[in-house]
């Protein structure tokens, strides 16, 4: 885990690029499941089960990182039918790859996408729909013309904070993508070796360039709220 005494640009530059391409296609598919369910469970208000489902959503946020990552490598680890199966389809396993990264990313990503998707629907006025309903429209007119405009707001909030989980996701990643440069090192797992092994102005350059992307990230989307 020790990093050499001189690093390069390429070097510097890996982490972050593959940081940014981790958190932006798990931030993507974490909005896009968290929205669906947020969406079917707001539309069921009581079922069975629905607050012990719930509960398994949330969870893991409040679980530490690498127990989310120990119960991730059980479940996709080569020794299971599930990480099996996926090597005989894609003929290569899932773990210790970027997929790994991204996977890890979406699970711990997901819980705080499908919380504010619900505030968002759950602050929908109902008689809208109604409304659009009565007038011919169908559910996915609904849904597209009339509870999708509404709740973008929402969405948005719920992608920015999937997307920054996933840019600053540690444990997870780490147990079951590893930390192998140019290939599954991540921002926050390359600090970590850097400090680890004494490298501290590596370790700065890299928490500038994070928080710097976090700040125009938020910076960006303060402005865009403002115009509403």
């Amino acid at each position: 885990m020790m990093l050499p005494a001189e690093l390069g640009w390429s070097d510097y530059w890996s982490p972050i690029r593959l940081s940014l391409q981790v958190a932006l296609l798990a931030s993507v598919i974490a909005t896009v499941l968290g929205t669906a369910v947020a969406w079917c469970m707001s539309r069921r208000e009581r079922f069975r089960g629905k607050t012990v489902l719930e509960t398994v959503f949330m969870l893991p946020l409040v679980l530490p990182p690498t127990v989310v990552g120990f119960l991730l490598l059980m479940l996709l680890g080569r020794r299971s039918w599930l990480g099996q199966l996926i090597e005989r389809v894609f003929h290569s396993p899932v773990i210790f790859s970027w997929w790994a990264a991204v996977i890890a990313a979406v699970v711990v990503a997901f819980p705080l996408v499908y919380r504010t998707a619900v505030v968002g629907f759950e602050a929908v006025d109902r008689d809208l729909e109604d409304a659009g309903r009565s007038i011919g429209a169908g559910e996915w007119q609904v849904f597209r013309h009339i509870t999708l405009p509404l709740i973008a707001p929402s969405l948005k909030t719920a992608y920015v904070l999937g997307f920054a989980r996933s840019l600053g996701e540690f444990g997870a990643t780490l147990m079951i993508a590893g930390n192998i440069p140019g290939r599954t090192q991540t921002v926050p797992t390359a600090i970590y070796v850097a400090v680890d092994s004494g490298h501290l102005p590596s370790a700065w350059a890299w928490t500038i360039a994070i928080v710097a992307i976090s700040f125009v990230l938020l910076l960006l989307t303060g402005r865009r709220d403002s115009r509403f």
